[in-house]
């Protein structure tokens, strides 16, 4: 069961995530530390900090996860295309490329599915994750923009850029693993802040938890045991 997960294989699902506009430096200097301390699988940075935490995890556990056009995904497809390649450049392990929204919802899924296509393309065998905001749409829409991110070559579905109208919660997550099966992994992310958020999610059918408040999770996850 998800429930009895220790601090340790927990932490091995966790994407530490740091993406404020206003972190310095310093912030993600502690971040990286933090997250090699905890074992956690990767932290999600924005492309600026990429160079600078790729140094700073050399040798370590923990991947870096950079985001690109985030948070609205507006960006034009070779924007993505460049700012993914500058990426893995930087020392990114993964990318993740936040999904046009509303060419989605214009009904234009063939350019959605080519743009994703595009950015697995540029960076030549390095992880590319899509990120969408789910809150922006129906069940049967987030089943079918999942299914196109799987079909361009996208390894896994974040539910939720932080920025939404409300936030994700586990039937979200169980209704996309319904539909989708094991076509692409499901990241669940938003609001989640505590050990019973986490869980919840990971038993609704989630492979990996976007949090900025891993610290405080795993604590909680290793006084429980």
């Amino acid at each position: 069961m998800t429930t009895r997960l220790s601090a340790i294989p927990l932490a091995r699902r966790v994407d530490y995530t740091l993406i404020r506009p206003d972190a310095t430096e310093n912030d993600l200097r502690a971040l990286c530390h933090e997250a090699t301390r905890l074992g956690v699988r990767v932290i999600s940075v924005n492309p600026v900090w990429a160079a600078f935490c790729a140094r700073l995890l050399e040798g370590t556990r923990t991947g870096l996860d950079v985001y690109i056009a985030y948070p609205l995904g507006a960006a034009t497809a070779r924007i993505k295309m460049e700012e993914a390649r500058e990426a893995v450049t930087s020392g990114a392990t993964e990318v993740s490329i936040t999904v046009n929204m509303g060419a989605f919802l214009s009904g234009y899924f063939d350019y959605v599915e080519k743009e994703i296509s595009a950015v697995v393309r540029a960076v030549n065998g390095i992880p590319v994750k899509a990120i969408a905001e789910t809150s922006l749409l129906t069940t049967d829409q987030a089943a079918r923009l999942a299914g196109l991110c799987a079909q361009a070559g996208a390894i896994q579905f974040q539910v939720a850029t932080g920025f939404g109208r409300s936030v994700p919660d586990p039937a979200t997550i169980a209704d996309l693993r319904g539909n989708l099966g094991n076509r692409i992994l499901i990241k669940a992310a938003g609001g989640i802040r505590t050990l019973a958020d986490a869980l919840s999610m990971l038993e609704a059918g989630a492979a990996v938890i976007g949090t900025s408040s891993a610290a405080a999770i795993l604590a909680e996850a290793a006084d429980s045991q």
